[in-house]
């Protein structure tokens, strides 16, 4: 049964949480956004009135903002879950947005923080669960193709280690969008954790090539590299070329795939394909 009342959502001018937004709102939920800046809200356009809350030192000011909740959706780093957890009202339904870096063999600050996170959420006795997507591309501002696609336009070819035969199962902002829909209309009994991933399992120089065509340029090829290499020369930051860390050069050279059938069981959907979505990330203002 899907929740009644507004759907309070924390970190709504993310851009999952922003995206989310303007979903609800399209569907005619109210929405009460629970941000820590006001002008950075204002500056969205929308009307909701929001409320400001700090989530690393502001316990109080949040627990005041959630006091009338009954769906609370975390779209900011789930770091933050314990911070929910002791705010929340007791009955309220808590969606949030964790990855599936945790599951990564070099997890780093990120990574362990969505651990603590889960760690927490699984030791409530909280209704809801836990969403962890792989690598989002194709929200407004988001930098993972964009950054592609601008390397591409610099570079004759894509220097890639192990040549990019590493496999990824990137998932398109809209489905993230559609998998907090549904998993928020959804009855959760005590705290769950689920996989969100797109339905495309690629070779890291298949998704360039993807990327490429669909940016309008042509296919660059690649050119195997070791990865000590090209992590030591992501720490020299290029001039001219997109930033890139040497953790995300590291995070390359390892398979990062998921079995998204529990996905579709439990949240009705299935992903949108991979070209489909990064034409419709292209089609829209970078």
């Amino acid at each position: 049964m899907p929740c009644a009342g507004p759907v309070h959502v924390i970190g709504a001018t993310g851009r999952s949480g922003l995206a989310l937004c303007h979903a609800l709102e399209a569907a005619g939920r109210p929405v009460v956004p629970v941000v820590r800046s006001l002008s950075r809200w204002q500056a969205t356009g929308m009307a909701y009135p929001a409320r400001v809350a700090d989530l690393c030192d502001d316990t109080g000011h949040l627990r005041a903002a959630l006091a009338d909740a009954t769906s609370i959706i975390l779209t900011a780093h789930a770091r933050h879950l314990p911070a929910v957890l002791a705010a929340a009202p007791e009955t309220a339904r808590i969606v949030a947005l964790g990855s599936t870096r945790i599951f990564t063999r070099w997890p780093d600050a990120h990574g362990r923080g969505v651990m603590d996170g889960a760690r927490a959420f699984a030791r409530s006795d909280r209704d809801g669960v836990l969403l962890h997507p792989t690598m989002i591309y194709g929200a407004t501002g988001e930098d993972n193709v964009r950054r592609l696609a601008a390397l591409m336009r610099r570079l004759p070819f894509l220097p890639l280690p192990g040549g990019g035969t590493s496999r990824i199962q990137p998932i398109w902002q809209g489905d993230v969008t559609r998998a907090i829909l549904a998993a928020m209309d959804r009855p959760w009994n005590g705290p769950h954790s689920l996989v969100i991933a797109g339905g495309e399992q690629v070779t890291y120089r298949d998704f360039t090539r993807q990327v490429a065509l669909a940016a309008g340029l042509r296919p660059r090829p690649v050119v195997p590299v070791p990865g000590w290499l090209l992590m030591g020369a992501a720490r020299l930051h290029p001039p001219g070329l997109p930033h890139i860390a040497p953790a995300e050069v590291r995070r390359l050279m390892e398979d990062k795939i998921f079995d998204n059938t529990p996905m579709r069981t439990q949240l009705g959907f299935a992903p949108t394909p991979l070209a489909t979505g990064l034409e419709r990330t292209f089609a829209q203002p970078g």
